[in-house]
């Protein structure tokens, strides 16, 4: 069984930082592709940032310059800073991964339970 568990959301206010971190235990092989996702309230879940194991990143345009995405790949661990925060920044926050149980099986996408990022003043 794989676990992804999601830690660092909270209350910040407009401009503020806050570091969001997601590690994965249980057994398997590797995980390659980690990365975040977020849904708003009323709105549809959508891809924020992915790291592939080698560390080559991807963000969605709305983050560029403001979110950075890291992973240590020791502790199968996958962190965001998130910089100049705004309010529209607001949802649930959560960490994916794409994981290999065993090297002769494909990866399955594995989800963490979320976790929530409020932006306010």
């Amino acid at each position: 069984q794989v676990q992804l568990v999601e830690s660092g959301g909270g209350l910040a206010q407009p401009g503020g930082s806050l570091r969001l971190s997601c590690a994965a235990s249980g057994s398997f092989f590797e995980i390659s592709i980690m990365g975040w996702y977020r849904q708003a309230p009323g709105k549809e879940r959508e891809w924020v940032a992915s790291i592939s194991r080698l560390g080559k990143t991807m963000y969605e345009d709305f983050v560029k310059g403001r979110f950075t995405i890291s992973r240590n790949n020791a502790e199968n661990a996958v962190f965001l800073q998130m910089d100049n925060l705004k309010p529209e920044d607001t949802a649930i926050y959560y960490c994916n991964g794409l994981v290999e149980v065993a090297p002769d099986q494909g990866p399955l996408a594995y989800w963490g339970q979320g976790t929530q990022v409020t932006v306010s003043s």
